[in-house]
């Protein structure tokens, strides 16, 4: 690989736009409390620990977060990112703040264009798990989007996903369980994905029932039965988006089956009306499978892929002793990061997490998101309720657009993704992005690259930097 040093340079200093592009640009760079003159190194051949709790906690570790972090201390960072409305985020909201269709209630996002809604959006997402200091409620957001998913390509759908975003998964990311699956079961926008709109009485459609049962609470091995998502569709009757303006919901007393229900076991008297929701909620919100349920998948997201059955125990104990309170149990679940193992990087995850540790100067415009197009994680973007797999296994097939864009970042390719972090000599780059010194066999490899450009093109595609 043919690559010049100074054109990777020159084309990294070419972040200078015109007009409004230009002062994003310039505020973009200085996210990050401005980019440091030399690499933070760790010293040993292990992981630093600091690097992996912020790799843990975060979608990537940034030029600056480990000053942050060891300045305050791992308990007090942890604090602050548990109540992110402590950490100033000025220069991130501002950056989100030009899309205009995010500050919109429901009804009037359809005065926008479809394409409009699904740019901004898309854009507003990766902006923020980019550049918000608020990293580990950005990486809820993401975990509560999947467990809660809504595809934005299916009808009404990319109108509402937009107001969804915001009234549900973002207000409630730090929540009430309960109020997180209220406020979902209630969204315009499950309401057309899953079909509960066309739920009525004498002709009940069990999509979001069983979705509630099987993905958002008790789990597919939570001990419910076929008769059970019968009977939560029946209570779940009479629900329905006003035509006019279509995203206000209403409840519609002669759709609703008022008759007698039995839900895992617990009663649900007749004449109920849409106090039958709640009472489903109650069921399956405090059910212990839920418990067990949402800290067995909060486990593998920031501890292991197979976590012990020990500490899933502990974070369902915390889940259920607080009434399921995800901040406290994000907290328990958090306190094992250290007997954790490496996790794949899903392909949202790895873009920006080389963004993030490159400093790259992006607005989320089409040159990044294509990346993640061709990679299949798009946000919002997949089809089926269960969400993006948490899994490694189906993002093997990814290697290759990796590697197309760890290459085209290291020559500078990609519109709209301006590496601004100096390149450095490759085993500190290495460190830099990887957390550790490099082994032997990585040395030899780096040793071998054709110029700083080449080295980190290799860092970036390297199996090192698809972990974390």
């Amino acid at each position: 690989m043919s690559l010049s040093r100074r054109t990777f340079v020159a084309g990294a200093a070419a972040a200078s736009l015109g007009g409004c592009d230009g002062i994003y640009s310039s505020l973009s760079r200085k996210l990050a409390g401005g980019v440091p003159e030399k690499f933070a190194r760790p010293e040993g051949a292990e992981i630093d620990p600091d690097f992996l709790f912020l790799q843990r906690t975060s979608f990537g570790v940034a030029p600056g977060d480990l000053d942050r972090l060891r300045a305050r201390g791992r308990e007090a960072y942890l604090d602050d990112q548990l109540h992110p409305e402590r950490i100033d985020d000025a220069p991130c909201t501002l950056l989100v703040r030009r899309f205009e269709s995010l500050h919109f209630s429901a009804g009037n996002l359809f005065e926008f264009k479809r394409e409009v809604l699904e740019e901004e959006l898309g854009r507003a997402t990766l902006l923020r798990a980019v550049h918000s200091r608020r990293q580990l409620f950005e990486v809820l957001v993401s975990f509560w989007t999947d467990h809660l998913n809504i595809f934005q390509g299916k009808g009404d759908c990319a109108w509402l996903k937009t107001a969804e975003d915001r009234d549900v998964i973002r207000s409630h990311a730090l929540g009430k369980f309960r109020d997180l699956v209220r406020a979902s079961a209630l969204s315009p926008a499950m309401l057309v994905y899953l079909d509960g709109r066309q739920n009525s009485k004498g002709k009940p459609n069990e999509n979001y029932a069983r979705e509630l049962l099987e993905l958002h609470t008790l789990g597919v091995h939570g001990g419910y039965t076929q008769q059970d998502v019968m009977e939560t569709a029946r209570a779940l009757t009479g629900w329905d988006l006003k035509e006019k303006g279509r995203s206000t919901v209403e409840f519609i007393a002669d759709r609703h089956d008022d008759g007698e229900k039995v839900v895992l076991g617990t009663r649900l008297p007749a004449m109920g009306g849409r106090e039958d929701l709640d009472r489903i909620l109650d069921i399956v919100c405090r059910h212990p499978s839920t418990a067990s349920h949402v800290a067995g998948k909060l486990c593998r997201r920031f501890v292991r892929d197979d976590p012990s059955p020990e500490q899933v125990g502990r974070v369902a104990a915390k889940f259920t002793e607080t009434g399921g309170d995800l901040r406290e149990t994000v907290r328990e679940t958090l306190r094992d990061l250290e007997t954790g193992a490496p996790r794949f990087k899903r392909p949202f995850h790895f873009v920006v997490s080389a963004l993030r540790g490159l400093a790259a100067n992006t607005q989320g415009k089409r040159g990044v998101r294509q990346y993640l197009e061709r990679m299949g994680q798009a946000p919002f973007q997949h089809p089926t309720p269960d969400g993006y797999p948490e899994e490694q296994e189906p993002w093997h097939g990814t290697m290759l657009w990796r590697w197309n864009f760890a290459l085209a970042m290291a020559k500078g390719k990609i519109e709209d993704a301006r590496a601004e972090l100096p390149l450095a000599e490759p085993e500190a780059l290495f460190a830099h992005l990887v957390g550790r010194r490099p082994e032997a066999r990585e040395r030899e490899a780096l040793g071998r690259a054709g110029g700083p450009e080449e080295a980190l093109a290799m860092v970036l595609a390297g199996p090192a930097f698809q972990w974390y």
